[in-house]
């Protein structure tokens, strides 16, 4: 398997969560490291901000999950449109 970090851009949509995370950690100790010369600089920012994307979007597609799970299908108005929703880590829920 190709790692995350030097993954095609394309290639990143089939990374998981956990892959495309430990990438961006490795783009992020690469430049924090000040050895990369600043062409290599500027391409590895990029390729750390499409993990960055691809990390957010699997996060708000789980985010959204929780949410329907929480809601249920009782919890919603005649609309469809749902009452209200509780975060995942609510005590109260």
């Amino acid at each position: 398997m190709t790692e995350p970090a030097t993954a095609p851009l394309g290639a990143i949509a089939t990374l998981t969560f956990e892959e495309a995370l430990r990438g961006l950690e490795d783009v992020v100790r690469r430049l924090e490291s000040g050895d990369v010369p600043l062409d290599d600089s500027i391409g590895l920012y990029e390729r750390g901000e499409e993990l960055r994307r691809h990390c957010q979007a699997r996060l708000d597609a789980a985010q959204a999950r929780i949410e329907r799970i929480v809601t249920g299908p009782n919890a919603s108005g005649p609309d469809g449109a749902a009452i209200a929703t509780r975060p995942f880590d609510d005590p109260q829920g």
